[in-house]
């Protein structure tokens, strides 16, 4: 489907039209071709091109502190503004090198391979709970599932008291869309404040009775230093609710996105099943054929030339990263699922300081959930119509109807 080009030229995130939100490709490619780095509002671009991106991602001049943009965003002082210019994404050194050290530490190849005896175990109960059942709902029922209770064990947050972490990690996340609404805003600081408050008490908790900190990444943080400093009390906090916003988000969705694309190309399912070793080259095509955060912001420190536009310092720009990862410079035949591709060289995690702590988590989940629900029901068919999350920085779904057998 092409795009017209008087609707490029108007397009910003802001008013994204419903079609756009059910398929930004078309008007990705039109940007690209069109318009690669396009004006969405005063001092501030959307980039559609692949190298744009990367350059953008790896730039020492684009920061990705967020106090100038989200000071009138949110409103100095209020919960969303403290915790979305504390959190790891959104600052730069060295608080952003403190908290990354730390985490990554937490998040090595051995703690990940630790993980993965668990995840099994997790996914497996969640697949008996759909035997003899005819449909099931896989957001609900699976792929929101996963997340939550995996941070919840890296965090050691009692089983019983993760009821409420998915409803808080989407509140506060909905509010980083390019214009929240007073809705949004009011649920996304309501969330913050009960999620600060939770986590008061189990700090106070570990505190008083820590964990291995090998395996427990809130005792980690808590007793972690780099060079010789500690995370303060604000900076914990923030930083535990990051970890499962974070995990959480992409997760959900790229399990949810993946099984839709896959359902929605059978050919490429099938071959997965007749050759369960490709899970691995799988994973990355579905990054990159439906990337969970679409979207990402930098603030430029310095002038930058991006395609043969000079950007002035302090611009805000916007990365297309859903838009890169169908790039055809970058990738052959970019609107085709190919679970075989290599190379695949996507963006989908971001790159260099501020490539995603938790991408290899992220990984280890959805490669263990598909393969583990593509093996156990065969016949796995779309049941009904898919519910789409509205959001244009998050893609994603609601709802996602199967048939099981």
């Amino acid at each position: 489907m092409s795009v017209d080009t008087s609707v490029v030229d108007a397009f910003t995130l802001a008013n994204a039209p419903p079609e756009f939100i059910d398929d930004p490709y078309p008007t990705y490619a039109a940007l690209r071709t069109h318009d690669p780095v396009h004006a969405i509002g005063p001092h501030q671009w959307l980039l559609t091109r692949y190298d744009d991106v990367s350059l953008l991602y790896r730039h020492a001049g684009a920061s990705s502190d967020k106090q100038r943009e989200f000071g009138p965003k949110f409103g100095v002082g209020t919960p969303l503004h403290e915790h979305h210019t504390t959190s790891l994404v959104f600052n730069d050194p060295p608080l952003h090198t403190r908290v990354r050290r730390l985490l990554m530490g937490a998040l090595n190849q051995r703690a990940i391979a630790r993980m993965e005896a668990g995840v099994v175990a997790l996914v497996d109960g969640l697949l008996e709970r759909l035997e003899g059942r005819a449909q099931a709902d896989l957001i609900e029922d699976f792929a929101a599932q996963i997340p939550v209770e995996v941070i919840g064990n890296l965090l050691d947050v009692p089983r019983d008291e993760r009821g409420p972490l998915r409803a808080w990690s989407l509140a506060i996340l909905s509010a980083l869309e390019p214009v929240p609404g007073a809705a949004v805003l009011e649920r996304g600081n309501a969330a913050v404040r009960d999620f600060v408050a939770y986590l008061r008490t189990l700090v106070a908790q570990r505190r008083a009775h820590p964990n291995d900190p090998e395996v427990d990444v809130l005792t980690r943080l808590i007793q972690g230093e780099y060079d010789g400093e500690r995370l303060n009390e604000t900076e914990l906090l923030h930083n535990c609710i990051f970890l499962l916003n974070a995990g959480h988000e992409t997760t959900t969705n790229l399990i949810g996105n993946g099984m839709h694309s896959l359902l929605a190309q059978r050919s490429q399912l099938e071959r997965l099943q007749r050759e369960p070793a490709l899970i691995n080259s799988a994973v990355e095509e579905l990054l990159r054929f439906e990337s969970p955060l679409q979207l990402n912001n930098r603030q430029l420190t310095t002038p930058i030339a991006l395609s043969a536009r000079e950007l002035p310092a302090g611009d805000f720009v916007t990365l297309g990263v859903g838009a890169a990862n169908r790039d055809p410079a970058q990738f052959a035949l970019p609107d085709t699922l190919d679970i075989t591709r290599k190379p695949n060289l996507h963006v989908a995690f971001g790159h260099g300081a501020h490539a995603c702590a938790g991408m290899n988590v992220a990984r280890l989940e959805a490669r263990i959930a598909i393969g583990a629900l593509v093996a156990r029901f065969p016949r796995l068919d779309a049941a009904g119509t898919a519910q789409r999350d509205r959001r244009v920085r998050f893609r994603g779904f609601v709802h996602l109807p199967v048939r099981l057998s």
